[in-house]
């Protein structure tokens, strides 16, 4: 008895063997056990593939809030300025202090910012998680997709990072953006690749 053709509608083994190979890193079971430590529970189904799991470069922390923490340091010198022109050193010492923990404590906000950031693209859907006090969460099949666009703002470019930018089918405006990744042209490049292959 001959055995039928698989159907085309369920990939074949050589077609998940293939995006495996693509899922570079993430195809071991380590790999899934971080995507699933690092997404909301449930958010993947079963038998997805994850093609790219990425975060923001860790100079995402101060480069996203760099305008306040250039205010910060301002301030915080123009205040110790003056107190020491006034001859009050331990208003100074304060203001150092007080300076010096807001600083601090804008920069570990931030990094709660960046530990809440996952961009995801599996052989299904694109998706972006992040928010720290409520989450949030975009996700679009890969058929909805119409472009993805690769933006470099100045600082970017400085530190070779850059962000991926999506649109869906029938809106004009930008819908999810992939901030400040590392590799941004390789990153770039699989998802397009990933969206030529599954997207159809």
């Amino acid at each position: 008895m001959t055995t039928p053709p698989p159907s085309d509608t369920h990939p074949s083994s050589d077609e998940h063997h293939l995006a495996a190979a693509d899922a570079e890193p993430l195809t071991n079971d380590a790999m899934h056990n971080r995507a699933g430590a690092l997404l909301p529970r449930d958010l993947l189904q079963p038998g997805e593939i994850i093609v790219l799991l990425v975060k923001p470069s860790a100079l995402y922390i101060a480069l996203s809030c760099l305008k306040s923490l250039t205010l910060i340091v301002l301030l915080t010198v123009l205040g110790v300025s003056i107190a020491r022109a006034t001859d009050t050193h331990d208003l100074a010492q304060q203001l150092a202090i007080g300076g010096l923990v807001l600083l601090l404590a804008r920069l570990a906000w931030q990094f709660f910012e960046w530990l809440s950031r996952v961009y995801v693209i599996t052989d299904q859907r694109i998706i972006t998680v992040s928010g720290v006090l409520q989450v949030r969460v975009f996700e679009a099949p890969l058929k909805q997709i119409a472009h993805s666009e690769l933006f470099f703002s100045l600082r970017e470019r400085l530190f070779a990072l850059g962000t991926l930018v999506f649109s869906t089918a029938g809106t004009a405006r930008s819908e999810a953006a992939w901030e400040m990744v590392a590799n941004p042209l390789d990153v770039h490049a699989k998802v397009v690749k990933t969206l030529k292959r599954y997207g159809r």
